[in-house]
């Protein structure tokens, strides 16, 4: 899961406006944020083995860190308690807010679920689950679609803006992203595991930061 991802962020700002979407769209990433740090440092690993699923050639083997359920609901956790230490003098329900940080931070592991193949843990590197949508490419990027689009739609009815850039640029964005999403599936394998953390990592930074401006243009 990638773009879909995003789709929670759109949902939770429509329901909270006081959290920043930048904010959501790193959330909804922590756990893969966390993961491009890792493996170049060899905490969590991979191998790039082209032809594992239809659409994605990682081999997912050691990352229980930031996969595993465990993992992730500390990653939850902590989302939930920096959340309330930054924000909580100046938002009128800090608890309310800090929760839905935290159940986008958690929301990655159960859309991985879906579409992963059986390499995500429930505790350590024990007892790997993954429904493998990965291996129906259609199905799998209709999936995608569907989140990324549903959730900015509810973000949109929910705010308003004027100019080009205010009425079009989210969906320019989520234009983008689709692409991206089209090379990861359809485009050639990275080279290696250093090479494809930082790619990502930048594109979890670079989103967060066209949600960011985006974002100022649109109440």
């Amino acid at each position: 899961m990638f773009i879909g991802h995003y789709g929670v962020s759109y949902a939770a700002k429509a329901v909270n406006k006081q959290i920043p979407l930048w904010l959501l769209f790193i959330a909804v990433q922590l756990v893969d944020v966390a993961w491009a740090i890792l493996v170049p440092l060899g905490i969590e690993k991979l191998r790039i083995v082209p032809g594992i699923t239809a659409t994605n050639p990682l081999d997912l083997y050691y990352m229980p860190y930031t996969h595993s359920l465990v993992g992730a609901a500390l990653w939850s956790l902590l989302a939930y308690g920096a959340y309330r230490l930054w924000a909580g003098q100046g938002n009128a329900r800090p608890h309310r807010a800090a929760l839905i940080v935290a159940l986008a931070v958690f929301s990655h592991w159960l859309l991985d679920l879906i579409v992963h193949r059986p390499d995500l843990p429930l505790y350590d590197d024990q007892y790997k689950l993954g429904l493998g949508l990965w291996n129906y490419p259609a199905p799998a990027l209709l999936l995608e679609i569907a989140l990324l689009a549903g959730g900015m739609w509810l973000y949109l009815r929910a705010t308003r803006g004027q100019g080009f850039g205010a009425r079009y640029g989210m969906p320019l964005l989520g234009a983008v992203m689709l692409a991206t999403q089209a090379i990861v599936f359809f485009g050639p394998p990275p080279p290696n595991a250093p090479a494809l953390a930082a790619t990502a990592l930048i594109g979890y930074l670079g989103f967060a930061a066209a949600a960011h401006w985006l974002e100022k243009k649109r109440r």
